[in-house]
């Protein structure tokens, strides 16, 4: 089939599918990775250029939208929001583990369900690199758990206001009343290549592929980088922030922004499900329905553990708390079905804030189990 029919069919059939709703509950732009998984199950291959460019062009908007509120925000919080993720991946992490020692499946296996109940490409990437000629194993892993660790936060994000009962006029108001108690100052006279921001996402993709270049050493040999999710996303927050570089204006219309940012979500989605769907049929006939088991278990224990965290100890609102759960699963379909829910792009500040600690956080804990448990 043809690849851009492909494309525009997936999505078509995808938001149909995302938007039936049960109890109120919806699955949102996460319906496209239902379609992508059933199409890649039958054999439909989409370049993983498609992926890649919805990636950038969703966290980069994300930083964008971030931007203005992220630091000061940050700043106020940093403390909680390092200690949601670090605990967020280690709980998982831990969890990973106790299923290794009483199951005994492959630590690379196990490994590769973790990075796809988290999400985590540069996870997988590293888990991959660190178990050498059993790599694959991870990568059959990720495959499994990766399509729950996407549908289980989508669902906790719009399933937890509903369980609480939350007022969330009065939860987007304490929020958006919080992330403008700061004005930020009107910059004019300056000099604007387009008007629609399109040279600023550009540019910022351009650093951002550069910043993402650069590698650090870990333990063991292996290296990290913030990958092509992270580099964009940082220099997004960065030009979202400022929104000038001396008399150049770098700032992006909003509409333009979610459009860029549904879009990217979209093409994200369906290169992501696309791919984990070739195969998934028949490795869970081979290595049995356990491991879906497992999976879900890697995914359900860090959010609640999360949650927990940011609600009794930390006492983090709702809404900041619902985006820290989505940085700290590195979900960005979960950031979308949020921003959805809220009807604010306000929340994107906290899943900021806490994605780059669980991003960290996970490429390490995935290097260190397969080193130590391998």
């Amino acid at each position: 089939m043809n690849v851009v029919l492909s494309i525009f069919l997936i999505g078509f059939l995808g938001y149909m599918i995302g938007g039936i709703k049960v109890w109120s509950i919806e699955l949102g732009t996460a319906g496209v990775l239902l379609a992508a998984l059933i199409f890649g199950h039958y054999g439909i291959i989409v370049p993983d250029v498609v992926r890649e460019m919805g990636l950038v062009f969703f966290v980069t908007s994300v930083g964008f939208v971030a931007g203005p509120n992220f630091f000061r925000n940050f700043k106020q919080n940093a403390a909680s929001y390092v200690l949601i993720g670090i605990f967020m991946i280690i709980s998982s992490a831990v969890s990973c583990v106790l299923i290794i020692k009483l199951s005994g499946i492959s630590p690379a296996l196990a490994v590769g369900l973790l990075t796809g109940a988290l999400t985590s490409t540069p996870g997988l990437a590293a888990a991959v690199e660190a178990a050498g000629d059993y790599g694959y194993l991870a990568s059959i892993g990720y495959g499994i758990a990766y399509p729950f660790g996407v549908v289980s936060v989508v669902l906790f994000v719009q399933l937890i206001p509903k369980i609480l009962k939350a007022d969330m006029a009065k939860e987007r108001e304490a929020l958006v009343m919080d992330a403008n108690n700061k004005a930020k100052p009107v910059l004019d006279n300056l000099y604007s290549f387009d008007s629609g921001g399109f040279f600023a996402i550009c540019l910022a993709a351009v650093l951002g592929f550069l910043l993402s270049k650069i590698a650090v050493t870990l333990p063991g040999g292996s290296k990290f980088s913030l990958g092509n999710s992270g580099g964009p996303l940082i220099i997004g927050l960065i030009f979202g922030h400022f929104g000038h570089l001396g008399k150049i204006n770098i700032s992006v219309k909003k509409p333009v922004l979610e459009t860029l940012r549904e879009l990217g979500l979209m093409l994200f989605l369906i290169g992501a499900g696309t791919k984990a769907g070739q195969g998934f049929v028949e490795v869970l006939k081979e290595y049995g329905f356990m491991l879906f088991v497992y999976g879900a278990v890697m995914a359900i224990i860090p959010m609640t553990v999360g949650y927990c965290l940011a609600d009794k100890t930390l006492k983090i609102s709702i809404l900041n708390n619902l985006g820290a759960i989505t940085g700290g699963m590195t979900s960005t379909p979960a950031l979308g079905a949020l921003i959805e829910t809220a009807k604010t792009d306000d929340v994107a500040s906290s899943y900021a804030a806490t994605y780059p600690i669980a991003l960290v956080t996970v490429v390490l804990s995935s290097q260190f189990i397969i080193i130590l448990l391998g």
